[in-house]
This record gives C-alpha cells, structure tokens and sequence, in this order.
C-alpha cells in the first residue's frame, strides 16, 4: 500500500492518510504519539513496551517522507525516532478503535491519565 495524500491538520491535530487501496483515515496526533514505533515506545521486544501517558495535547511538529516507504513524524513533546512505514500507518487506521480502546484499558488500569 502507498498514499496517495498525506494531509496534516495543524489546528485539529489530525494526520490525515488516503492510500492507493481506496482506504482513507484520520489519525489523530494522540493517537500516533502512544503507538510510535519507536523503541522508546515499544521496547526492543514483546512486553518491554512502555505505556505513554500524559500526551492527550500533544501536537505534530513535522512530517517528512523518509525514502518511498514511510513518514518521520516529529511530534511537539520532542520525540521525533520513529518511523511510520506505509504498512503500519494503514494498520493504525484499520484498527484505530480496537488500539485506542486498549491504549485507555492499559491506562486506567496503570492509574495513569491521557493529561499527565
């Protein structure tokens, strides 16, 4: 899969993605801050992942294509190390409901907040 339309809504903070398989998806910045695919996010392996908390008003500061196969997002809280193949930013949007709903679970269940 390839976009065909890479859209950033600087104001609603909303990554918006249309690719050439017909699928569009309106991710928010939020939501791609808590799933990076960075290793500061997700670990180096399966349950090193470290829940994100306290990113409910954080910005994109910066989109770049980094070669033909994904984006570098530079986020306004500084992180900026992952990368978004065009593969997981379709899987982000085709399963943003089910990942966001378990992000708010792994977070009540920490105590934890989307503000702090």
């Amino acid at each position: 899969m390839t976009p065909t339309e890479i859209t950033l809504h600087q104001q609603s903070r909303i990554l918006e993605i249309a690719f050439d398989d017909g699928a569009r998806y309106k991710l928010p910045a939020e939501f791609l801050r808590v799933h990076s695919p960075s290793a500061e996010v997700r670990g180096h392996g399966k349950g090193q992942e470290t829940l994100q908390t306290g990113k409910h008003n954080v910005g994109i500061k910066a989109v770049e294509p980094v070669g033909v196969y994904a984006l570098k997002i530079e986020f306004d809280d500084g992180h900026d190390t992952g990368l978004f193949s065009w593969n997981y930013l379709h899987e982000l949007g085709q399963y943003q409901d089910a990942m966001w709903h378990d992000y708010l679970t792994k977070l009540e269940a920490a105590g934890a907040s989307r503000d702090k």
